[in-house]
């Protein structure tokens, strides 16, 4: 039996899986970049080649099984070169965000213990400049990107190319020795460390194993399979784990074309050229498209406006009955189909929607009227729920069973279960290793073979799980009212006006609110409206723009209940930047960071100043 147990370990792990599908897809199209203007196709085998001359000069670099790389910059067949070389070498990968400044990107270089260091391009390699002395366990930078350094000389820093040139000379010489270090990982071999956003403290480096990865990207593809001919646009953060699984994890199982963008600033163009079948991305960005819908229809003339009204409030009416598992009366359903046909489907390929057949949206709850409108024109916009500590999934809704306000069902494999104070709790193969040199923390994470997610939830009489809030942030007002802000905040953002939203109100006698506006359509309401401003904070300030975001205000109070009620608002004068510490990545605000930055205002909402 122990035999049979060890092969099992050595057969689950990314080097074999990647193996297989190299062997299955050889000559078929894996990856795309765009470069000059012209898109570049990268078959499965010339992905195979790149990944085993980069990981043959890793190993004649010294590196051995268990030492990690780090990797910083945006999205691109380098990032995911390198990424698929550690793993499959035995090493551990630790992704650096490309907005973080130097003494972040430090902190993870340095926690990690990484040997090696990928960076992008100048802008990255300035800031391991910064820190380079402080960092003595790091042996080599490696550069994909030299525009700007053809001049720059530095004994620890080489080009991708020559790095790849080092690792092919290797191959030549040992044919065997990628191969021999690949078949040697055993699946609870640590693969990844994915640090978390840290919204409450320095970041923490979760600890995903082979059998973690390899699990949920299976997990993921018995919910909504996918397959060869699907195609995904990659643009969300590669060290964070929700395009992890999209990029690299899933990939591998499904074999799917990943298209990356050029830039982040052309992730629109990207998307309408690319017209993916599966889309994913962050709330913001869904929030993003359905204001910029709203903005445009408001542009649009007077009978173009009630023809949409129209269709979308069919289609809302049709969205909430298959939300709900409730049958369609065929009237409806017809209404829809001519609607689709006239509007939606117009609509969605201008978005380069037209042939997306599920999208996710992942990494922090998501408004529920910025999800039903989706739903609404024919876009099967889901919500999935997880972390980083779970591998990214635990819970998804399967097509043709979505339920309007919960977050699907756990994954197949796995088992959910809430805690007598409803904090969700999580057992599945997917369940980290814990942090990575931080004991204290992991002990409060993982207890009995459970994962404690830090958040509130409820299972209703269907399996399906409803996302409350998170833990730490249910406020206890002084009349003892308990109240969940995110319910609240999520009816917020769903205005086209309101970007982001933080509720105070712990220990207070009412709830009050800092209001960050989306600025785009309010410097457009504005203009449109003659409204004068100079700068940001003038906006901010201007009686006009208050009144609007009173309005908004006003709109969500009349949804609540009075205890639930804002009663004071103040919009932000400054936007909130990742840089400033403020938000994170993946565009969470840093509640607890907004909350002392701006006591002053606060205080004064209550009469405090």
């Amino acid at each position: 039996m122990e035999i049979i147990r060890t092969e099992k370990q050595k057969l689950e792990t990314i080097p074999r899986v990647f193996k297989r599908i190299v062997q299955k897809y050889g000559s078929r199209v894996a990856m795309r970049y765009k470069d000059y203007g012209l898109w570049h196709d990268i078959t499965w085998n010339e992905y195979y080649s790149q990944v085993r001359n980069l990981g043959s000069a890793l190993i004649s670099m010294g590196i051995k099984k268990g030492d990690c790389i780090s990797i910083i910059g945006d999205n691109s067949p380098e990032w995911v070169y390198a990424d698929m070389a550690g793993m499959c070498i035995g090493g551990t990968v630790a992704g650096v965000y490309a907005t973080n400044a130097w003494q972040q990107v430090k902190y993870v270089v340095s926690n990690s213990e990484s040997k090696i260091f990928f960076v992008e391009n100048e802008e990255q390699l300035d800031k391991w400049l910064r820190f380079r002395d402080e960092v003595p366990g790091l042996e080599k930078v490696v550069v994909w990107d030299t525009k700007g350094l053809r001049q720059f000389k530095d004994p620890m820093v080489i080009s991708f190319e020559e790095f790849l040139e080092i690792g092919e000379k290797k191959f030549k010489e040992d044919p065997g020795l990628f191969e021999t270090h690949a078949a040697k990982v055993r699946r609870d071999d640590l693969a990844l460390l994915i640090y978390t956003s840290g919204t409450t403290g320095p970041p923490k480096g979760a600890m995903l194993d082979h059998e973690n990865l390899v699990w949920m990207g299976r997990a993921i593809l018995k919910i909504n399979p996918m397959d060869e001919k699907d195609e995904v646009l990659s643009f969300l953060p590669l060290c964070h784990i929700f395009e992890q699984l999209f990029t690299v994890i899933c990939h591998l199982s499904a074999g799917h074309v990943v298209n990356f963008i050029e830039s982040p600033e052309t992730v629109a163009d990207n998307m309408i050229e690319v017209s993916p079948t599966v889309g994913y991305a962050v709330p913001r960005i869904w929030e993003k498209y359905y204001s910029a819908v709203k903005i445009r229809m408001s542009d649009a003339t007077w009978f173009k406006r009630v023809f949409f009204n129209v269709a979308l409030k069919t289609g809302g009416k049709r969205a909430a009955l298959t939300m709900n598992f409730k049958q369609v009366p065929i009237f409806l359903e017809i209404a829809y189909r001519f609607f689709y046909f006239c509007i939606f489907r117009k609509l969605k390929e201008r978005l380069g929607f037209d042939r997306i057949w599920v999208a996710y949206s992942g990494a922090a709850p998501i408004a529920p009227d910025v999800l039903h409108f989706f739903q609404s024109i024919g876009i099967n916009l889901i919500e999935a729920y997880g972390q980083t500590e779970g591998t990214g999934v635990s819970t998804m809704p399967k097509i043709g069973r979505v339920k309007f306000g919960t977050v699907g069902q756990e994954i197949p494999g796995s088992e959910i279960r809430i805690a007598e104070d409803g904090e969700i709790l999580l057992k599945s193969p997917a369940v980290f290793k814990g942090y990575y040199n931080n004991a204290e923390a992991t002990a409060e994470t993982i207890k009995d073979g459970w994962l404690y997610s830090g958040d509130i939830g409820e299972i209703d009489r269907d399996g399906f799980l409803r996302i409350i809030d998170r833990k730490k942030d249910i406020l206890i007002t002084a009349g003892g009212k308990n109240i969940t802000p995110q319910l609240i905040e999520n009816k917020l953002k769903a205005s086209i006006y309101i970007n982001d939203a933080v509720v105070i109100g712990d220990k207070r006698k009412y709830l009050t609110c800092l209001i960050m506006i989306d600025e785009d359509n309010v410097v457009k309401y504005a203009q449109d409206h003659k409204i004068q401003f100079s700068t940001y904070r003038d906006l901010t300030m201007s009686p006009e723009i208050i009144k609007l975001i009173q309005e908004e205000v006003d709109s969500v109070n009349s949804s609540l209940a009075r205890v639930e009620n804002i009663r004071k608002f103040t919009i932000l004068p400054k936007k909130l930047y990742e840089e400033d510490g403020e938000v994170t990545p993946t565009m969470k605000v840093k509640r607890k960071y907004v909350n002392e930055a701006f006591s002053s205002l606060i205080e004064s909402m209550y009469g405090q100043i």
